[in-house]
Parts: C-alpha cells; sequence; structure tokens
C-alpha cells in the first residue's frame, strides 16, 4: 500500500471478496515527504495507514530505504554515468517490491502478494500469464517484464479489469481519503532535477566535455553527460547549422556528446541484455515490441543469442536509448523482455 488510491482500492478489493488482507506499506526514501506526486513517504504512509484503519486490515510499515538505495537510486546514477537512461521504476519492482517484499509477505504467511498495478494475470495452460490491462491508457506491463515465472504464481492484480475512473469511483464510495489524490510521478525520490541527485551520487557524470558531430568534428562544449539523452535537441547550445541536430550517441569514456541529423536516430536492430522471458521464447519470432513505456507496440522479430536477445523492427523507430527496456508481446500477451544494451 504505496499511500495512493490504486493499492488501497486493490486491499478494498480483496477484502470484499472474502481475503484476510495485511496492508504493507515501504518507507523508500526520506526525502520531501509531503511532495505532490510522491509516494512511499511521508504522508503516503500516513494515507496508507488511515485507509487500513478505514477498512480494519492490519497494517505494517517496513524501512527498506538502504535497501531502495543501493538496488534503485545507486543503480540509476550509474546508468546515467554510463551515458544509459535508467529506469528506476522496473529496478523497484524486480529488485524490492518483487523480491524484497515478496520475501516479507511470506514471512508474514501470506498465500500471495496484491499490487495496485494495471496487468492482468490470466491462468493458461502451462501456468499464469500477464496481459495488458483493459485500460490500456493505464497500461503499467512494460514496468513489470523483469517479473519471473515463480513470481508471477504469487502475485494478484485486481485492477487489471478494471477502468482508473472506475477505481476512483470505488474509492469514494468506500469514503477512502486518497479518493481523488494524485497519481504519483515516476521518479518518485526526485525532488527537484534528476541531474543533482545523480551528480551527487557520480560526480563524473557532471565532468565538462565536447559535442561533436558524426565526423569527431568538435561543436563545442557541455557541462556533464548526465545532462543528455538520446533523441534530445533543445539544451545543446549549438547554433548556425543548416538543419536541427539531435544527441545520436553519449560516449561516457570520452565524456563526449554525439549530435546529427534526425534520420541518424532511427533504427532496425536492437541487441538487449539480461532478457526475462515469461513465454516459450519462439512465440517472440513474430511479435510487437515497446521500446518506451508511451510508445505503441510495433511489429518485429526477436532472436535469442548467447548473452541475450536481438530485435529486428520491421520499421524503424527514433531515439532508442541504451538503459531503457524492449518489452515483447504477442496480443495482449507480454512474452518477457530485456534491457537494450545497443541499438
Amino acid at each position: 500500500m504505496s499511500g495512493g488510491v490504486d493499492s488501497s482500492v486493490t486491499a478494498a478489493l480483496l477484502q470484499r471478496q472474502g481475503y484476510d488482507v495485511i496492508g504493507v506499506t515501504l518507507q523508500l526514501y526520506s526525502g520531501a515527504p509531503d511532495r505532490k506526486g510522491a509516494c512511499c513517504a511521508g504522508k503516503d504512509i500516513y494515507d496508507a495507514r488511515r485507509v487500513a484503519e478505514k477498512l480494519g486490515i492490519p497494517h505494517y510499515v517496513l524501512d527498506y530505504e538502504e535497501r531502495f538505495r543501493q538496488t534503485v537510486i545507486d543503480d540509476f546514477a550509474a546508468g546515467y554515468a554510463r551515458g544509459e537512461t535508467p529506469i528506476p521504476c522496473i529496478r523497484c519492482n524486480e529488485r524490492v517490491k518483487f523480491a524484497d517484499l515478496m520475501e516479507s509477505a511470506r514471512a508474514l504467511g501470506a498465500e500471495g502478494l496484491a499490487t495496485g498495478h494495471y496487468v492482468r494475470r490470466i491462468d493458461g495452460p502451462e501456468g499464469p500469464q500477464m496481459h495488458r490491462p483493459v485500460d490500456e491508457a493505464r497500461d503499467q506491463s512494460y514496468f513489470l517484464f523483469a517479473t519471473t515465472r515463480q513470481q508471477l504464481e504469487y502475485l494478484h492484480f485486481p485492477l487489471g479489469g478494471l477502468t482508473k475512473p472506475k477505481v476512483r469511483e470505488i474509492a469514494a464510495e468506500l469514503g477512502l481519503v486518497n479518493a481523488a489524490k494524485p497519481d504519483s510521478q515516476d521518479i518518485c525520490f526526485v525532488t527537484s532535477d534528476y541531474t543533482d541527485v545523480v551528480k551527487r551520487l557520480r560526480p563524473d557524470a557532471g565532468e565538462p566535455g565536447e559535442i561533436v558531430d558524426e565526423a569527431g568534428r568538435v561543436l563545442g562544449r557541455h557541462d556533464g553527460i548526465v545532462h543528455f539523452t538520446i533523441g534530445q535537441r533543445k539544451g545543446l547550445g549549438l547554433s548556425g547549422n543548416e538543419a536541427p541536430l539531435f544527441v545520436i550517441k553519449l560516449d561516457a569514456e570520452a565524456r563526449r556528446v554525439v549530435v546529427g541529423p534526425r534520420e541518424a536516430l532511427l533504427t532496425r536492430r536492437i541487441v538487449l541484455k539480461d532478457v526475462n522471458w515469461l513465454a516459450d521464447p519462439a512465440d517472440a519470432a513474430s511479435c510487437t515490441v515497446k521500446v518506451r513505456s508511451m510508445r505503441p507496440p510495433v511489429p518485429a522479430r526477436v532472436s535469442v543469442h548467447a548473452e541475450g536477445a536481438e530485435v529486428e523492427l520491421l520499421e524503424p523507430e527514433e531515439a532508442i536509448a541504451p538503459g531503457q527496456a524492449c518489452v515483447f508481446y504477442k496480443d495482449s500477451r507480454v512474452l518477457g523482455g530485456g534491457w537494450i544494451a545497443k541499438a
């Protein structure tokens, strides 16, 4: 129970279905505890406790700050220092909620762990499957690709068949204090600018360097690669060019930002590492993939190799960044996914 409306309604729905529900909230960080759009800190913990009291269920707060710092925040900073564009929400699900929290749930004697994520778990002939939700505008399957089959057997997602307006309607009917509470933002632990977090933990990411074109000609200087992502156009400090220039590569070792024309952002081949499969890899030979959480799935072919997988996009995509995830789908089913190592 993060303190938001989704996990609160999840608890209420399970209670309605006759389960003995235990509410668990994770204390993940201490900064800006009352900031709008935060979760798992300060007022959010208080909101979760009030909902648990309203429902009449036990409520526990577990201090996971140190684990969160080591496995999510430090990893986030290290990713930017490598010239990647990391996704801390996936790491949090993978390394905290569905790892440490799952162990705590088992220790409490729970028969399952339920969350407020918008995905569906459907039992198939070979075990549970993960599917996109009914409300595709709320689809969070991209952020859960690293969930293992063994974990999926223990997980429940009661909101997968509901729309967000319906969830808020249920919360209002129950008189929950957070029925109209705004959704949490993507990077919960960033209080102002993400670059401040990265430079504090990895000062090397803020070291100055050169901005060069594809031929290696120096066009300007920058104040650290942490300020740039693949596909970025604004903030380069370059002018007088015939056509707009975009960031097409980040060379962290040389502290170089490489820029080029928009067409240089197009790619059809992606190399993945740390691939997780929720289905038979053969099913991904012809599938659709998402290379960003907010982009629609596009047709692709996925082939397995020794170190991960390779994705061939049937139509080129723009600004594919190392450190992001590539998730495979067959219709609504999540087949698996991996981390983008190279595009």
